[in-house]
């Protein structure tokens, strides 16, 4: 059996198979997300029972039940009102699915690893990295919970800035498992490559573009200058001008104050073009000092981030009311590769294939 090498600790290609599938699960966890923030599913159910939460109602009465409880939230008050029970179903379908997959997620990482680790497949340095991935994906579900209760009392919708916290951590789990992946599959001597801090710079503007981009979801930034290159006429909004704008109470109350969602979109933009600038110095800095397998990463980075701007401009300018879901879940999809992209570009800096 084909196997790899990291401190001279040797893995299995199922084991390998074994991350990339976990891999991509949690990308697929974070596109199920973005669809449940979107479709407006993500209050359908009010409950978090961990064992019992995995049956769904299953005859007439069990649906009635649940959709009470729902006719209880401010959202079904507040928005919702006219909702018939199929209109339930189908929100309450994607917010259960959400929640399935991350369950599903914990039995793909647990039962093959408690089977790893009993037959000694697995070293303690892979051991404690997947480790951080099981503590940080608890962090993301337990903050999720927390984000879902924000938006069951008075508010019809979640806290913007716990949505953050929750996507945030959700993105932490995707960088630590792909670290994880890069040093199983990207092994052997250290490469001494300067302009490695370069990308580690650019990682890092992607990550705060990240947190920006879950702030701007929860706040809904994104339907209130549904306009590009401008900003509803103006370069720079001009609620962003005036210095009494600038406090905390407005950034805190973003429900009733123009001024937040306006910052945070402005913001978001400007990160974008900062990250497209970034990643086309990047690729004309590297291509011709890199090893064929960085080359690909590179070139991916390249073609993501435009990608990634155009799927922004299209889901902007696409607004009606609310976010289209097609370009809305695409963008968050794109985004992430990208960041993806960047992070694998790091560590094959890093390292030499095998």
């Amino acid at each position: 059996m084909e196997k790899s090498t990291v401190n001279n600790f040797k893995y299995t290609k199922t084991i390998r198979i074994w991350l990339i599938i976990g891999l991509i699960m949690l990308i697929g966890q974070v596109v199920i997300g973005g669809i449940t923030r979107l479709t407006g599913s993500g209050l359908s159910i009010t409950k978090w029972d961990i064992i019992t939460g995995v049956i769904p109602p299953l005859n007439a009465e069990e649906w009635v039940n649940e959709f009470e409880l729902y006719k209880e939230t401010p959202q079904f008050h507040k928005i919702n009102s006219t909702f018939t029970i199929q209109d339930f179903k189908f929100i309450y379908f994607w917010e259960y699915f959400h929640r399935l997959w991350v369950r599903s997620l914990g039995f793909i990482f647990l039962i093959p690893f408690i089977i790893f680790v009993l037959k000694k497949q697995l070293d303690f340095y892979l051991i404690k990295r997947l480790g951080i991935v099981i503590l940080l994906t608890i962090l993301t579900a337990s903050a999720g919970w927390i984000m879902v209760q924000s938006g069951l009392v008075n508010r019809p919708w979640v806290n913007a800035y716990k949505l953050t916290i929750h996507f945030t951590l959700a993105v932490l789990v995707i960088w630590a498992m792909v670290k994880t992946v890069s040093d199983v599959y990207l092994l052997g001597s250290k490469i001494n490559i300067p302009s490695k801090k370069i990308v580690s710079y650019v990682i890092g503007i992607a990550f705060v573009q990240m947190i920006v981009a879950g702030v701007m979801a929860g706040m809904k930034a994104g339907l209130y200058y549904p306009t590009w290159p401008d900003m509803n006429g103006e370069f720079v909004p001009g609620v962003l001008s005036n210095s009494t704008n600038w406090d905390w109470h407005n950034m805190i109350n973003y429900d009733s104050y123009l001024f937040a969602p306006a910052l945070i979109q402005f913001t978001h933009r400007m990160l974008a073009y900062i990250l497209a600038a970034a990643t086309i110095y990047l690729f004309f800095k590297l291509r011709n000092v890199v090893e064929e397998a960085s080359k690909k990463w590179l070139n991916s980075t390249l073609i993501l981030v435009w990608v990634q701007i155009a799927l922004g401009i299209l889901t902007v300018l696409n607004v009606e009311g609310k976010i289209p879901l097609f370009f809305g879940v695409s963008h968050q999809l794109i985004g992430l590769l990208y960041f993806m992209g960047l992070l694998f570009l790091y560590d094959s800096l890093r390292k030499q294939k095998a």
